[in-house]
């Protein structure tokens, strides 16, 4: 649980700026991630997918955590639509596991008696493909993850995770809205208008 808790609770520390490259790294995606010291992203244009580049991403040293060659969008086109994020994923050598990774983000609900400052957004969905991992060597497979955008969603992210050591590359790329007959994955977060089951009837 270690991954889904940091890209979650964790993840605002390490969203980068959006609309710059990471040196030598593929345009509009960023390296991030609990350990982005021992991971580098590239456009690998020697391992290819029907004749396209893709982009890689690596450990570079011995891990202490995971990193993430990702993006973040503005959910403003997809508000209150189902998306899927969708992408072919060759993976060598993953000693940990990897996987395809997408969260939607909306404002915390004001609580004045919480202990601590709270982050101004929270997780409303998330699927990072840990009930489902990618290990060892895999040749070219299609993955997917699906969500719905709230219509409060104030940023959508997503990417290509790698936990632990190895190479995983991604290619074969889309992102678009799809109907309610497509299963989302992952987990949604459902917020009531107010408290529900005190009585642990159900």
């Amino acid at each position: 649980m270690r991954t889904w808790f940091v890209l979650t609770l964790a993840a605002f520390a390490w969203v980068p700026a959006l609309g710059a490259a990471s040196p030598a790294g593929p345009a509009g995606w960023e390296l991030a991630g609990n350990d982005p010291s021992s991971y580098s992203i590239a456009k690998d244009r020697a391992v290819t997918r029907a004749g396209s580049p893709s982009g890689r991403l690596m450990s570079t040293r011995e891990s202490r955590g995971f990193g993430t060659m990702m993006q973040c969008i503005d959910p403003a086109d997809y508000a209150g639509k189902r998306v899927r994020f969708s992408g072919y994923i060759k993976a060598e050598e993953v000693t940990s596991w990897a996987g395809l990774w997408m969260r939607v983000d909306g404002p915390t609900p004001p609580n004045p008696d919480a202990p601590v400052a709270l982050p101004k957004t929270i997780p409303l969905g998330f699927d990072n493909m840990q009930d489902r991992p990618i290990r060892g060597t895999r040749d070219w497979t299609r993955y997917d993850v699906v969500l719905d955008v709230a219509r409060d969603a104030t940023n959508i992210c997503l990417g290509i995770l790698l936990d632990g050591e190895g190479k995983v590359w991604l290619n074969g790329v889309t992102f678009e809205v799809v109907g309610t007959d497509i299963s989302t994955t992952g987990r949604q977060h459902r917020r009531s208008r107010k408290p529900e089951n005190m009585g642990f009837t159900r």
